[in-house]
Order: structure tokens, then sequence, then C-alpha cells
């Protein structure tokens, strides 16, 4: 899987326009360290970078490069919320905590920006966003999605009927839509590199080609073996998604309850300005409300950035380019005949209720360093994982109020085990796909 990963990965369009800084070198010999984050993306960067700032003496240990995988090549939509609706969080922990919880992710889209101003980090912000209705019946449950996040979490959003969508997006295809002036999107890999380098300077220890292979729990630390080192630590963050499981004596089985899923993004060759103008005069990002969604938004140099294909099964859809292009070409006709520059795709961690996982690990016999894990973002991550670094690094420095309202949520595993829980999801997934139809 992480070949598989790794090679779609590198043919983003993303990784081409970017100058990497220099490799941080792999882990040699031992390392001593108050904090070992495993993975970096933006979640265990995120995380890193509070800790450090906090005092803590911090480690990042990337098995490939910073930001190589979901957090470097997603779609770049910066939204609040979470993939699952707020109903389930309702359902778990009551309307109050269920508040608090929308309250943090709309505080992670300000988090964002605060971390851009301090750091400099230019990643082709542009603001503003929409969520839009295919037919008569999308319509009306996004309507009443709306009026009820304004009614009941105070969060108030622009309404548009078929009439007055133009100002923002012009296609055949929609019904309606929701304008979101808080939210917006950005280049995610300029982001997340950027954050990497605030990292780094604020003395953080980073290795990338430092996967770890084995896990050892004694009573005061966490011993963390790559192929060339180690690492001693008195906490632990595994932060490392889709990617974790392999890790020799990781403990509580965490891959059980999250599932790999294949996302797949295109982009168009460039378009003359005027010809953007025409499809989405505001330059919002825009995604639909089906179950299995189309998501999209204008690049800074002008070329349709879409995301819409998925695999549940694991397998790379056949022809990616052309498949892309038929979903271009399904809401901007005028573009069907737009060549596709790049396609490229990778794994993303969902779970079973599309909540995100924050968790610590339960101890091991007489182990008692703590070990967190964040995990299960399910492709609504860009903004959320920027939180969770911040509240996992609060809960290690003393104060997990706001990080164990999350890890109260309950998570199932996958049914059927991990030979049969891909197949069963197939067949769950084309039932939503009949009803989105339908």
């Amino acid at each position: 899987m992480l070949q598989t990963d790794l090679a779609l990965s590198r043919q983003s369009w993303y990784a081409e326009g970017v100058t990497r800084p220099p490799v941080h070198p792999p882990l040699q010999g031992e390392v001593r360290a108050e904090v070992a984050v495993v993975g970096g993306g933006l979640a265990g960067l995120s995380a890193a970078l509070e800790l450090a700032q906090r005092g803590r003496s911090v480690v990042v240990l990337e098995g490939h490069q910073l930001g190589w995988a979901a957090s470097g090549r997603n779609g770049g939509q910066a939204l609040p919320g979470l993939a699952c609706d707020m109903a389930e969080i309702e359902a778990q922990l009551g309307l109050g905590d269920a508040r608090r919880v929308w309250a943090m992710t709309v505080e992670a889209l300000t988090l964002i920006h605060a971390r851009r101003d301090r750091h400099r980090i230019a990643c082709d912000w542009q603001s503003g966003a929409l969520t839009v209705a295919v037919n008569a019946r999308k319509t009306r449950a996004l309507r009443a999605w709306v009026d009820r996040m304004a009614e009941v979490y105070d969060y108030r959003q622009q309404w548009l009927d078929k009439a007055a969508l133009p100002l923002h997006i012009r296609s055949p295809r929609f019904d309606s839509g929701v304008y979101d002036r808080r939210s917006g999107h950005l280049h995610p890999l300029k982001y997340t590199l950027g954050l990497a380098n605030a990292v780094w300077q604020n003395g953080v220890r980073m290795h990338e080609s430092s996967r770890v292979t084995a896990l050892e729990r004694h009573r005061s630390v966490t011993l963390l073996r790559t192929a060339q080192g180690q690492v001693m630590a008195d906490q632990v963050l595994l932060a490392g998604n889709v990617h974790l499981p392999g890790i020799a004596g990781l403990p509580a089985s965490p891959g059980a309850r999250i599932m790999p899923v294949g996302t797949y993004v295109a982009v168009t060759e460039p378009l003359q300005p005027e010809r953007m103008d025409a499809l989405l005069p505001t330059r919002a990002a825009v995604c639909d409300n089906n179950f299995s969604l189309d998501y999209f938004r204008p690049t800074a140099d002008q070329r349709l950035l879409y995301g819409g294909k998925v695999s549940y099964s694991t397998v790379t859809p056949p022809n990616l380019a052309a498949r892309m292009r038929s979903h271009v070409a399904r809401t901007f006709p005028s573009l069907a005949h737009t060549p596709i520059t790049h396609a490229w795709g990778g794994f993303v961690d969902i779970t079973m209720n599309r909540a995100p996982e924050f968790l610590r690990l339960p101890a091991d016999g007489a182990a008692s360093a703590p070990i967190y894990l964040l995990q299960g973002f399910s492709g609504h991550g860009l903004a959320l994982t920027g939180l969770a670094g911040k509240l996992v690094a609060e809960a290690i420095c003393g104060d997990a109020g706001r990080f164990d309202v999350f890890s109260r949520l309950r998570h199932r595993p996958f049914p059927g085990g991990e030979r049969l829980r891909t197949p069963s999801l197939v067949l769950g997934m084309l039932w939503y796909r009949l009803r989105d139809l339908l």
C-alpha cells in the first residue's frame, strides 16, 4: 500500500511546483527527547511546533518526506466541521460538547491564518467556499443544514438559490448553494512545508526517511526503533494515519478502526483569467453535498483543480486522467476538451462514523509512558489536523480538557476484520452512490 501511495503522490502537480528545503537526514544512533512525533504531516508538525514553543524537546520521525502523503496532496479546501454530521457528535457527547467541538473546528481556520502570518508562509490562500446541491431533494437537505447551523451553532452563511448561484459559480449542474466567507482554500504542500520550516526554526530535530519499525513501552519511557537508530522519549505522538500499521509492538491495534480509502485529484491546463471568471467569479472552493462528493477550486495560476474519484477497494482507477476529465465536463461542459495535465492521489484514513479519533493508548502491563494517537480525519483534515496538533500539545503539557472532549468519541472497528472490511465497505458505498443517483 505504501508504494502505491508513494507512486501516485509523485505525480502530484503540487510537488512539481515547489522547491523542497534541504533533506533532513535519517535518524542515526540513539537520541533522547521529551516527546517523539511519528509522522511529518500537518498533525505531527502542528504538535511539534506547539510543543517546541512550550519549551519541550521534540524529535519528528518521518518515514519518507515531510508532507508527502495526504497533508501535501489533498484538495486544498480549508473548512470548519468534521467529515461526519454534527448529529453524530450530539448523539455521543450531547449538544453542549458538540457546540464546543464545532467552535474548535472554527478555531482551526483561525489557526491557519495565525500561522501563515507569524511564520510568513506563502501558500496561495483564497477566501470563500461554496457547498452546492445537485437537485431539489439535496437542496432541501442543504437548506435544513444551513438553518440548523445558524440556529444551534450560531454559524451563519449566505444562502444562494438557483438565481443567485451565478454570482459564485456558473454551472448547469447545481440547484442551490451556500457561501461561507470564513472558509477558503490554499496550496497544501506549500503550507505543510512552510509549517515544517517553522518547526525546524523552533529547534525541533526532524529526520526524514526514518520509518519507525518497532515500539517498546517501558515504565517511564518509550523506545522507537528505525533502520539506523532509536529514540528514547518520555511521551509519544503517533500521527501516521494509514501508514502506522506494521510497527512491531504497536498497542491496541489502532489500524482496526480506520480504513484506507484512495482519493484522487486532477488539474487542467491553465485557463485564461476571463475564462475562469466565467466559471467561478469569486474564486471560491466548491463541494457538493452528496455522500460521495465532488470538490473543486481554482488555483493561483488559473487551473481548475478537481477531486471526485474515490476508491474504496484500494485499487487505483484505470485511465485516471480521462475519468477525472469526465467529472470536470459534467460540472463545466465548456471544459470537456480541456487537457488534464496532472492526475494523482493516495490514501486517506476514514473511521466508521467519519469522526476523528484522538486518544491515549492504554498502558501495557507496567508501562506508564503516555502514547497519544491522532487519526481518522476522513478526508476533512486540512484545518482540523492543525487544531489536533495543538490539542495534543496542550494535553502533553498538562491541560487535557479540550483533547478529552474529542477522546470521548467512541469508535468501532470495521466489520469483517482486515480481510473482509474492504469488500464490505465497497458494497456499502455502492448503496450510498445509488442513493445519490436516485
